[in-house]
Formats: C-alpha cells, sequence, structure tokens
C-alpha cells in the first residue's frame, strides 16, 4: 500500500450557506464514490459563509477531516470557492487535483472515476472535466458544459453527454469541475472580480485564452436541481426592487456580468447592457418577447 506521500491528493473544495443538510447529502454521497484508496486521497475544504443553521457544528458531528472555514456571511458563491481554494493552497501547496462541487449536488458513485479516467483519456494533463449534472425530478440536463454558437449574440447550447467520451466546450459550469494542477499553475483561482455566478464561465473562458481546453465528461455525474427561474422580476414588481435586483450579486450582478461581457464578448457589450436594462425597465415587454407566463 502506497504512503500518503505516494498517493494523488484531490482536494475537493465547497461553498455553503444555511443549507446543512443539503450539503450533507452532498458529502455524504461524495465519500460514498469509489475510489481506488492505494492511490487516491481526498481532502475536503469547506467554507461556512455565515449559517445560522448550526452548519459547521452539525458537519464536523458528522465527518472526519474535514477543514472548515468560517465566511463573513457576504463571500457568496466565487468568494466562499476563493477562499476555500486559498485555504487549501496555505495548507497542501502540492495537491494533484481540485474538485469544485457546489454544496446541492449529489455525484454518482462512479463520478471520481470517471473524472479522472477521462481527464486521462484526452490525453493532456493541462485540461478541465465538467461533470454535467441531471434534474432529479424532470431527469433532463439541469448543468455542465457549453458550447457557443454565436459570440455576437452570447449565444450558446448545453453539450450534452454522450456515453462514449468527453467532449469539447468554450464554458463550463462547477457544479462538478475537475481542475489539475497544471492548470492552476496557468490560471490560478477563480477571478476577484467576481462575487457570485459567472466566476465558472469565466473560468473555462480564461483557461481557453491560455490554450487550456474544457471537456464535458463522458457521462452524467450527479444530480442537481437548476431552481433558478426567470432571471428577471415580473412588472409587479415596483421599480426599485427591480435595480435592486439588477445590481444584487444573486440578481442580474449588473456590473460584473458587464465586465465579463466585455472581457470575453466584447462585441456583445451594447446588446447586452440594453437587456439588462430592458428586464428591468420594462420586464412585460420582455415577457412577452420570451414568451413564458409567469404573470398569472
Amino acid at each position: 500500500m502506497m504512503s500518503t506521500k505516494e498517493k494523488k491528493l484531490i482536494t475537493v473544495l465547497l461553498t455553503c450557506h444555511n443549507r446543512k443538510m443539503k450539503t450533507y447529502s452532498c458529502l455524504e454521497a461524495l465519500l460514498n464514490c469509489d475510489l481506488d484508496d492505494d492511490s487516491y486521497y481526498l481532502k475536503i475544504y469547506l467554507v461556512d459563509d455565515g449559517s445560522t443553521d448550526g452548519t459547521t457544528e452539525y458537519l464536523q458531528g458528522n465527518f472526519k477531516n474535514l477543514h472548515i472555514i468560517q465566511g463573513s456571511g457576504s463571500l457568496f458563491w466565487a468568494g466562499g470557492m476563493r477562499t476555500a481554494w486559498k485555504a487549501a493552497r496555505d495548507n497542501d501547496r502540492h495537491s494533484d487535483y481540485y474538485l469544485l462541487l457546489n454544496d446541492d449536488t449529489i455525484v454518482f458513485k462512479d463520478t471520481l472515476t470517471r473524472l479522472l479516467s477521462d481527464l486521462e483519456e484526452v490525453n493532456e494533463p493541462k485540461s478541465i472535466i465538467v461533470g454535467p449534472t441531471l434534474d432529479p425530478d424532470t431527469k433532463k440536463v439541469s448543468y455542465g458544459g457549453h458550447k457557443i454558437l454565436n459570440k455576437l449574440s452570447f449565444k450558446s447550447k448545453m453539450v450534452l453527454p454522450n456515453d462514449k467520451f468527453p467532449q469539447k466546450c468554450e464554458m463550463g459550469n462547477a457544479n462538478i469541475m475537475l481542475v489539475p494542477h497544471e492548470v492552476y499553475e496557468v490560471i490560478g483561482s477563480l477571478t476577484e472580480t467576481y462575487t457570485h455566478g459567472i466566476a465558472d464561465f469565466d473560468y473555462t473562458l480564461k483557461a481557453l485564452d491560455n490554450g487550456i481546453f474544457t471537456y464535458v465528461a463522458s457521462a452524467y455525474c450527479g444530480y442537481c436541481k437548476n431552481d433558478h427561474g426567470v432571471n428577471w422580476l415580473s412588472q409587479k414588481s415596483n421599480l426599485k426592487q427591480r435595480i435592486a435586483y439588477l445590481y444584487s450579486p444573486t440578481g442580474l450582478s449588473y456590473k460584473e456580468y458587464l465586465k465579463f461581457i466585455k472581457v470575453h464578448f466584447p462585441f456583445h457589450l451594447p446588446q447586452a447592457f440594453l437587456l439588462l436594462w430592458g428586464k428591468t425597465l420594462f420586464p412585460i415587454i420582455w415577457q412577452l418577447f420570451k414568451n413564458e407566463d409567469y404573470l398569472k
């Protein structure tokens, strides 16, 4: 049997806030994954971003070797993940892999072995593997990899796993994302610009700008419900509420989104500006344009 020093380290990064049972279920599924214990071992770094539901105490009472970092309560997803990544780097600078994982994701039993084997199959250690997820209710794809169809309109489509081999994509969700050490050495952690969402898309596009490809895993890797709904407030809300949502990190994240577009899709910037304000000032028109019945 190999010593710990000879085994390869997979460092798991998560952040959570006030959903201890979901986080518990996520960790339970992760630790139930198949893994060659003679070749690999896990360390988990989790940021508890100001939970008031007893998350830290509950998780510490149920899991060993879990490193929990206390957040300020205002880190949000990207800030929490950067904090977890920094803590991991401070303790284990030579981790072989980083696994970014959403705490509401339930990985399948073969997820770790699949991610590792798919990375081996692409035959380039400097690659990112994204694990696509299914909605547990509809069994339709919820998160994963996206292929850009039109940079001018920022149009993309999901890349569905083919159950045969990993496929290239340009943008990836970090609900399940394997980042080898070789990738980190080139592009580092998530960009500081982003507070909550879109940091994962930026990360994979930043990788692409540096000649690093992202792949969708060969099969679905877990369950995760996409419950975000429409990304604007209805006409029933007042203008003050809609403008607050426009600037909120968990809303349209106006400044950060435009920064993302400016960096990666500069020709789409005027359209993005108009779309954001259109959703905010005239949501009923936007609603009719999208043809979704949510006013009832």
